[in-house]
């Protein structure tokens, strides 16, 4: 039979958590990721469909220096928190990301019901993540991603 290029989200088989080390793995308690990117087969980009909990964020506040990232907001209500402050952002609205960009951002949902987004971001192989508010970083050399401290020593697993 002929491959079927079309599919739901719900196709999808979920995914929760991140690959934070301990310390802050909790701030996406309450996320769940459906990688319909990687489900389609693409490799350039990744597409994810995102539904925050209450109380829950997207990942640390972070920026990339290589990967730029791109965010419409399907549902719901959540705050854009950067560098300027923290912005509510609502269905339709959508924000965008530059590589090299040094705002770190992400979305927190203080509501009191479930929103939902679509984050579309760059895949690279070589990859520096600086998050300003916590002793981390991410750093990806040919696809494999260690967490760091700032001071370049990484996390136990």
């Amino acid at each position: 039979s002929a491959k079927k290029h079309a599919f739901r989200v719900n196709d999808v088989e979920p995914s929760t958590g991140t690959g934070y080390p301990v310390p802050f793995a909790w701030v996406a308690d309450g996320r769940v990721k459906h990688c319909v990117g990687n489900h389609a087969g693409l490799n350039a980009y990744g597409i994810n469909i995102v539904t925050l909990q209450p109380g829950a964020a997207s990942a640390q506040r972070h920026w990339h220096e290589q990967e730029e990232e791109f965010t419409y907001i399907l549902s719901g209500e959540l705050l854009l928190i950067t560098d300027d402050g923290e912005e509510v952002v609502t269905e339709g609205m959508m924000m965008g990301f530059p590589a090299g960009f040094e705002n770190g951002h992400h979305l927190v949902n203080r509501s009191d019901s479930s929103a939902s987004y679509m984050e579309v971001g760059t895949r690279c192989k070589d990859e520096v993540c600086h998050y300003p508010d916590i002793d981390m970083h991410l750093v990806c050399k040919d696809g494999v991603d260690t967490f760091t401290h700032k001071d370049g020593t990484p996390y136990d697993e």
